[in-house]
């Protein structure tokens, strides 16, 4: 299970990344009408989350600004960003860099107890499965909105 773990968040990873490349920069901008947040914030409150679930940042964690957490954590928006945001380029070579630090956590380290429960996850590797699926429900989030955002473009033309 443990190497399949890995995988999944390479996989799921991989996808993300993905569609981030393919995306026009000044589409990850536009928060279309219904939608919470834009995919700029969905990127980097995915690599945000990933860095706390699977680092323990900011606490155990420096690979990431702490101003972050006032950008991208759980309940921000894009309305609401003050200062420097970083960019989509930014955001994108962050989660380069931080499937690589994954990749070196050891396998041993899935079974370990977490010192307090998350939902009902009890061990680092149900949370680091709970973090493959967030990365994916987010990803289908960004492609939603690329679709509203095309839908809108060739209505507009």
């Amino acid at each position: 299970m443990s190497q399949l773990t890995f995988q999944n968040f390479e996989l799921s990873r991989g996808f993300f990344l993905k569609h981030l490349e393919a995306m026009e920069a000044d589409l990850s901008d536009i928060q279309p009408e219904g939608f919470n947040n834009n995919i700029r914030w969905h990127a980097g409150h995915v690599l945000t989350t990933a860095e706390y679930f699977l680092f323990g940042f900011p606490e155990k964690s420096s690979s990431l600004p702490k101003q972050y957490l006032d950008l991208f954590n759980r309940g921000t928006s894009p309305a609401d960003w003050k200062g420097e945001v970083p960019t989509l380029e930014i955001l994108k070579q962050q989660l380069v860099d931080q499937l690589a630090r994954v990749k070196e956590i050891p396998e041993e380290s899935l079974q370990k107890k977490l010192e307090k429960t998350f939902f009902d996850l009890t061990t680092f590797g149900e949370l680091f499965n709970f973090a493959v699926f967030h990365e994916t429900y987010h990803l289908g989030q960004i492609h939603a909105i690329k679709r509203v955002i095309q839908t809108q473009k060739v209505k507009q033309s």
